[in-house]
């Protein structure tokens, strides 16, 4: 359950006011412009960093202001809030709550004027780099890294992805996308692993390092270097905040099995909006794997050099899990914003690179909600249509040419602010991701509405926005429901997506991604759900599987959607032991079906009162149909009354293929703000009866929950009640002979300190996760945050054994 309180939502009413100017005027919420600067990873070297105190940075100029000799325009230093919301540096909410300014749809066209690209002498020209005379982009976002699988040749495919605003970019030729590596080289994490590795002069590199650059939470942050789209870094090259211990720092020339690859980049989507056009251009990547881990190195147009890593041929991933990347309504970001950050979303971005930064993950695993749409209903066009109290206004609300515009615009500019910000942007660009979508990514409770509002035209035209210019910006980083050939009509728009791109089919050679797995056509989203199942070394797979395209009140999955990923799990590699099952919303986890039955009856008072406005509660109702805020949370749940029977038939036809294949199947969830794990089992029949031994149930499953990595927690009574719940051991599955408990896991606190409430912990998290060569166990370390804001976590570590039975 994702609702961040009481409190919270009477904040987030608070602000919605603050947003109106004099006469009713609303200024737009969410406009992006152009990263300011020549190249990739170009900053000012004399430019000293943001204010601590200032909750928005200045915008990034360009590379030693060498291709620009004029100044901006004074706007530029103006940015939106992040996500919509304003950002006070005090708690005190009324008084520093302040409406945006006037619209800045100007910031989104050139920041400088194109004469100036002219105004630059040969003279000039001899003085700057071979990268500084690269040609020009303008970086809307990105790079974005997507790792989508490893075939049967341990060959590595991904892709990269990047937005550029047309004006002012130069495209002859086309973007290209440089990557390099040496088959020689041995990464310092392949160096610790050797028994008699000499590994003395990465040792000292990083004491060196470390030395210099330690924050005051302990982080190394050496690694954390530069990137184009983090207005938050004032590392620079050369300095110690960005010397890296990577492995090509440790050995500088090249061995004779270094390779260069290029990439010439694909224009597979154009956003024209009122700001100029924008083009959004994949590269498609393929590397073949060593026999040990690599550092591949890449370059856009040769412009800055970032990296990330590939594991050996015979290695399996070491990966990050997290969800919940971005703060509801009402929250106030600076409430997690501890010493030495510039907003409340890097602390734990910040604590996994420094992870990442020590030991490489090879993937970056998304659950869900990787960032917010719910500041949607702040911008201008719709507010007609929110101030609608009655669910039947809204559901016939008309759809104007102005509100499609609108969504389309908030669409782009959100996805692009929220991917281009801070530790999160360093990530994005250094481990490659592996996303699966859930509701806030779309709309808050999509497809747990009843069925008129899904169809309610300004809710319909919602999700068309979303697919036909967000997708593509999600598409090309392993996010999902990335189908770009489909032609939809209805009575409210007509959309239709170009059809030579990648077209709708997951044939063997018909689609660039060898991962997806495409489902049914949805009741709402009307094209297939993508699933992916994704190879991840000899002994480990994952599959991200859709729970939202076909999803309906009463369905989450279609049979043909279950059908069509079993049989992909049925041609896995007979060398496969484990397989981990990414499920936006937890499937064992304490119920709360009296409070689902509370909120959806039609005596409850509270909701009557919502409706009406009255007593200042139209929180306690949401802005689609009027039902009660936390009952989309609820049905969105697999314990929900109308999917249970489909819950724990998916429960049981998991055990039959983990009995059938020989696998070990784990859950990883995200949604609910919470850390806990869930633990299904063969049922114990007596007291007396003695335990199966794990190592050899087929039953025993976990249920991972790490959530989240930037929202807040929730308040402490649901999280006493939710602990309170989790002593229970349910029956539901006894007649499939299988228990399920929560894991005590969290007996003791960050501090050290004992707890009451063992079983779900309300802190910030993330996950780590890694294949253990010794005992071929599944590692899962759930990342929990110490103090809210400080940037450091503990480890809370389970694990799961490989499947000690044979195979049928």
């Amino acid at each position: 359950m994702d609702n961040p309180g009481w409190r919270a939502n009477r904040r987030a009413q608070k602000e919605n006011e603050y947003y109106t100017a004099k006469k009713g005027h609303y200024g737009p919420v969410e406009e992006a412009g152009p990263i300011e600067e020549s190249f990739i990873g170009g900053f000012y070297g004399h430019r000293p960093p943001p204010s601590p105190s200032s909750p928005v940075p200045p915008p990034i100029p360009p590379k030693d202001g060498l291709l620009y000799p004029v100044q901006p325009p004074s706007h530029a230093a103006h940015q939106p809030p992040i996500d919509g919301m304003p950002m006070p540096s005090t708690h005190n909410e009324a008084a520093h709550l302040q409406p945006p300014g006037p619209s800045q749809s100007a910031i989104n066209q050139p920041a400088f004027p194109s004469h100036a690209l002219h105004a630059i002498t040969t003279e000039q020209l001899t003085h700057l780099t071979a990268v500084e005379r690269s040609q020009m982009l303008r970086f809307m976002c990105g790079p974005l890294l997507k790792f989508d699988t490893i075939d049967s040749q341990r060959t590595w495919f991904g892709a990269a992805l990047i937005v550029t605003a047309d004006a002012g970019s130069i495209y002859e030729p086309h973007p290209k996308f440089s990557y390099e590596w040496d088959s020689d080289k041995l990464t310092p994490s392949t160096l610790r692993e050797k028994p008699n590795g000499n590994n003395g002069a990465y040792s000292a590199s990083v004491q060196s390092a470390s030395s210099k650059s330690q924050n005051g939470n302990g982080h190394l942050s050496f690694d954390l270097g530069p990137h184009p789209a983090d207005p938050h870094s004032t590392a620079l090259p050369g300095s110690p905040m960005s010397t890296s211990v990577s492995a090509s720092s440790m050995a500088d020339t090249p061995g004779p099995n270094a390779r260069r690859e290029d990439s010439y980049g694909q224009d597979i989507w154009v956003y024209a909006g009122t700001g100029g056009t924008f083009t959004f251009w994949r590269f498609m990547i393929k590397i073949p794997l060593a026999d040990h881990e690599m550092e591949v190195t890449y370059r856009i147009n040769n412009g800055q050099a970032m990296n990330f890593y590939v594991p050996g041929r015979n290695q399996n991933m070491r990966w990050a899990a997290h969800s919940c990347n971005g703060f509801s309504s009402g929250i106030n970001p600076d409430d997690f914003r501890g010493p030495g950050f510039q907003t409340g979303y890097d602390p734990l971005w910040v604590d996994l690179l420094s992870h990442h930064a020590e030991t490489p993950f090879h993937a970056l695993a998304g659950g869900g909600d990787q960032l917010y749409c719910d500041p949607l209903t702040r911008e201008p066009e719709l507010q007609g249509w929110v101030s609608k109290m009655k669910p039947e206004e809204r559901k016939q609300y008309p759809l104007t040419d102005e509100i499609k515009a609108c969504v389309d615009r908030f669409l782009f500019n959100h996805y692009c602010q929220a991917f281009r910000r801070g530790a999160f942007a360093r990530a994005n660009s250094s481990i490659p991701m592996l996303n699966m979508l859930d509701d806030h990514d779309l709309i808050d409770g999509f497809g747990s509405y009843p069925d008129d509002m899904q169809q309610a035209p300004v809710f319909r035209q919602w999700v068309l926005s979303f697919f036909t210019v967000n997708n593509l910006l999600k598409k090309y980083t392993a996010l999902v429901l990335e189908a770009t050939s489909f032609s939809y009509s209805s009575n409210v728009s007509s959309i239709d997506f170009p059809a030579d791109v990648d077209g709708v089919s997951d044939a063997p050679g018909k689609h660039p991604y060898r991962s997806l797995v495409l489902g049914q056509v949805g009741p709402y989203i009307r094209l297939p759900s993508h699933s992916f199942l994704v190879n991840m070394g000899p002994q480990t797979a994952m599959l991200l599987l859709d729970c939202r395209a076909e999803r309906r009140k009463d369905q989450v999955c279609s049979p043909f959607e279950y059908d069509k990923v079993f049989q992909q799990i049925r041609n896995l590699p007979p060398t496969v032991e484990h397989l981990t099952v990414m499920l936006g919303i937890p499937i064992a986890y304490p119920r709360m079906v009296f409070l689902e039955s509370a909120l959806e009856s039609k005596l409850n008072p509270l909701v009557a009162l919502g409706r009406s406005g009255s007593l200042g509660l139209s929180g306690f109702v949401n802005k689609f149909n009027a039902e009660a805020e936390l009952l989309d949370d609820l049905n969105d749940h697999w314990t929900a009354r109308t999917h249970k029977q489909e819950r724990n038939w998916l429960i049981e036809q998991m055990q039959k293929i983990a009995a059938a294949q020989r696998l070990r199947i784990t859950f990883v969830s995200g949604d609910v703000h919470c850390a806990a794990v869930g633990v299904l089992k063969t049922h114990k029949a007596g007291k007396k009866e003695p335990e199966v031994p794990i190592g050899l149930d087929h039953r025993y499953m976990l249920n991972v929950v790490t959530s989240a990595i930037v929202n807040t927690p929730p308040p402490g009574g649901v999280l006493t009640m939710v602990n309170s719940l989790a002593t229970k051991t349910h029956k539901t599955l006894h007649h499939a002979d299988t228990d399920e408990i929560m894991m005590p896991l969290f007996a003791k606190d960050t501090d050290g300190s004992s707890r009451r409430q063992k079983y779900v912990m309300g802190r910030r998290n993330w996950c780590s996760v890694n294949w253990d060569r010794n005992t071929g166990n599944m590692n899962y370390s759930l990342q929990i945050e110490r103090q809210k804001g400080n940037g450091v976590t503990m480890a809370y570590p389970t694990f799961t054994p490989p499947p000690g039975w044979a195979r049928a």
